[in-house]
């Protein structure tokens, strides 16, 4: 791994938000100032290629990035927080209806977060 792979790898694994590529850059370019984005975003493909990372896309959104342990997300619709939750694993029953072709799942659930909900709701004068 080089030392820029070693780099983005800490920040994205160390990280308690879900990373995009910009806010990944500014973070390395405290130690590295003269890093450029095109570094950032081929040493992240690296990564994300390796299975050192996961890429979580939504529509209409930048890529983010994360930890590989298995988990979900939580994406609110209406402004688009991203949040961790472990939900209980569908593997065995996925493995089972796929059949051996399975590889993996990413699951996102899309809700409406509670600040969201607040807002709508004072909105509406509920």
């Amino acid at each position: 791994m080089t030392k820029y792979e070693r780099e983005i790898y800490t920040v994205i694994t160390t990280s308690n938000e879900h990373l995009t590529v910009e806010q990944i850059y500014g973070q390395i370019q405290e130690k590295y100032p003269k890093i450029v984005l095109a570094t950032i975003y081929n040493n992240v493909n690296k990564l994300y290629e390796a299975g050192l990372i996961r890429k979580v896309s939504i529509e209409g959104m930048a890529d983010r990035y994360d930890h590989i342990q298995k988990h979900d997300h939580l994406i609110c619709r209406n402004c688009g927080k991203l949040s961790d939750i472990v939900l209980k694993d569908l593997t065995p029953s996925l493995q089972e209806m796929v059949g051996d072709g399975f590889l993996s799942y990413d699951l996102k659930v899309f809700y409406l977060c509670p600040d969201c909900r607040k807002r709508l709701n004072s909105n509406t004068g509920v």
